[in-house]
C-alpha cells in the first residue's frame, strides 16, 4: 500500500494535479463528467469537439458512464489513443472495445474515427492512412490514457522500434507504427507531440500495482525505459491524474 502523503508529495513534485477515488466507480463518474464538460465547451467555442481514449480493461466503466453524458454526440468525433494491428472484429481491438462500451446510448451519435481500418494491409502503409487521417482532425480537445505496469502509455513501449519518433516533439507525424517486445501485436499510437497538444489531457489508473508504475516514474531515468515519464515531464501541471485503489 502506498501511503496517501508520499503520494500526493510525489505527484505534486511533478506538478501534475492528482485525484483520488473510495472506488472505481466514483472515479468513472468523475473523469466522464470532466470529458463531458470539457467537450461540451469545445463544441460551444467551435461547434465541433474532439476525442482520444485509450483500450484495455481499465476504461470500460468510465467509457460506458461517458456514453450517458448529457450533450450533444452529433458533434463529436471520437478516435483511438493507439491501437493492436488485428482485424476490428477481434475482442483485442480497441476500436471493438470503444464500440461496444462508449459508442452506445447517447453517445452512438458521434462519428467514430478508427486508427486501423480493418487491420489488413501492410502495417507501415495503414499508419501512414492513419497519419493524414488524423492530421485532418486537428488538435484534440480531449485525450485519456491508461499507464501499463511495465510504463508505457499509448502504444509507447520500452524497446519499440520507432519509439524514439513516437517520442519527437519536434516530428510532424500524428500516427506512428510501431513494434515492440511488450507487445503482443504490432501497433498504431498517436504521437507524444499531438498528445501533449490535447485540451485535456488525463491520465487513467487503478490499483496499488500501476500507483507503483508512477511512482517509479517520478525517478529520474530515461523516457525510453518508462515512456509514461515523456508525458510527465511534457505535460507538468496541465496532466489530471484520476485514481482508484
Amino acid at each position: 500500500m502506498v501511503a496517501p502523503g508520499t503520494r500526493n508529495r510525489a505527484l505534486t513534485e511533478h506538478r501534475a494535479a492528482f485525484h483520488t477515488f473510495a472506488t472505481r466507480g466514483a472515479l468513472a463518474q468523475a473523469l466522464a463528467a470532466t470529458v463531458a464538460g470539457a467537450l461540451s465547451t469545445a463544441i460551444a467555442l467551435r461547434g465541433a469537439a474532439r476525442l482520444a481514449v485509450s483500450g484495455g480493461n481499465t476504461p470500460v466503466l468510465f467509457l460506458e458512464q461517458l456514453s450517458m453524458a448529457d450533450l450533444d454526440w452529433d458533434k463529436v468525433i471520437v478516435t483511438l489513443v493507439d491501437e493492436r494491428f488485428v482485424v476490428q472484429t477481434s475482442q483485442r481491438s480497441n476500436a471493438t472495445m470503444v464500440r461496444r462500451t462508449l459508442l452506445q446510448n447517447k453517445a452512438g451519435d458521434a462519428r467514430f474515427v478508427p486508427l486501423a481500418g480493418n487491420g489488413d494491409g501492410q502495417l507501415e502503409r495503414v499508419a501512414e492512412a492513419a497519419n493524414q487521417t488524423i492530421a485532418k482532425l486537428g488538435r484534440l480537445d480531449v485525450a485519456v490514457l491508461g499507464l501499463g505496469k511495465d510504463g508505457h502509455t499509448a502504444s509507447f513501449f520500452a524497446g519499440g522500434d520507432t519509439l524514439a519518433e513516437a517520442l519527437d516533439v519536434g516530428s510532424d507525424k500524428c500516427v506512428v507504427a510501431l513494434r515492440a517486445p511488450g507487445a503482443d501485436e504490432p501497433r498504431l499510437s498517436l504521437t507524444l507531440k499531438l498528445i501533449l497538444q490535447a485540451g485535456l489531457l488525463a491520465l487513467h489508473i487503478e490499483g496499488e500495482e500501476k500507483m507503483q508504475t508512477l511512482l517509479l516514474a517520478q525517478n529520474q531515468g530515461s523516457e525510453l525505459e518508462m515512456p509514461i515519464r515523456a508525458v510527465l515531464a511534457g505535460a507538468g501541471e496541465r496532466l489530471q491524474i484520476f485514481w482508484a485503489a
